[in-house]
């Protein structure tokens, strides 16, 4: 180990919905560290807003359209990143999204289900199974990080779709942690609590939820993006070559309050 574990250099990062909230705070904390980052989204201007706040930290950085949905999409973002940096060190599935219609569950239709677990769940299977082909290949070992949610240990009314996409990424995360022990690359999960992102904008506008939730977080604020950062270079660096198979709450204490 290095005089300086948190060293990221010559790592190099995958992190999918890396272009705004909790993604690109990983990749901000990375690339600051050292690492060359490369954010995955499917917003072109998000895309290249995100690239250019990352190139004033790291000039290596760049960002991909890709949707983790599409498997061709995956693989052809993957080969461009391993082209462009040599390596893949570190993966961070993060893309994700939420039931877009607000419904009862047995009013559900397939769409509204399975619109979701193609992105939360056959998309993390894409991205890792990627990533991982190309960690055992270096023979180096590597780092997982699978962003879950807080709805996959506390109920969430109509959101079956989101929460069983998020319950399954930590079961996928503890079987990664155990079949890639032998390959030196570590698997953990985090479960973020109630952070200010475009996808809770709309729940933190309204009062009433407000009124509701913020006397249940301890610390009496909401989450930021930047809040991730440092799990982000912790979990990949060689600090933590024996922390594997956990699950990590990031949630300003709201889970246990």
């Amino acid at each position: 180990m290095s005089d300086n574990p948190f060293d990221l250099s010559g790592k190099a990062a995958v992190i999918t919905g890396g272009n705004s909230g909790i993604g690109l705070g990983f990749a901000k904390a990375l690339a600051a560290a050292g690492a060359d980052v490369c954010v995955w989204g499917t917003n072109p201007d998000k895309n290249a807003a995100a690239e250019k706040e990352l190139q004033e930290i790291a000039p290596s950085a760049f960002a991909l359209q890709c949707n983790v949905a599409n498997e061709e999409q995956v693989e052809a973002s993957m080969a461009t990143v391993i082209e462009r940096f040599g390596r893949v060190d570190g993966c961070f599935p993060n893309a994700g999204i939420g039931t877009q219609n607000q419904k009862p569950f047995f009013e559900h239709s397939n769409e509204d289900w399975h619109s979701v677990i193609d992105v939360n769940l056959n998309g993390v299977f894409y991205t890792l199974r990627a990533a991982t082909r190309q960690m055992v290949k270096q023979g180096e070992g590597g780092t997982l990080v699978l962003t879950a949610s807080g709805t996959a240990i506390q109920g969430a009314a109509k959101g079956q779709a989101y929460a069983s996409t998020k319950g399954a990424m930590i079961s996928m995360s503890y079987a990664l942690a155990v079949e890639m022990a032998r390959y030196k690359i570590t698997s953990n999960a985090i479960i973020p609590g109630w952070v200010d992102t475009a996808m809770t904008a709309g729940a933190f506008n309204w009062p009433k939820f407000v009124d509701a939730v913020m006397p249940r977080i301890p610390m009496r604020r909401w989450g930021t993006p930047d809040d991730f950062g440092a799990i982000a270079v912790y979990l990949m660096s060689d600090a933590t070559r024996w922390h594997t198979g956990d699950v990590i709450k990031i949630d300003g204490g709201f889970s246990i309050f």
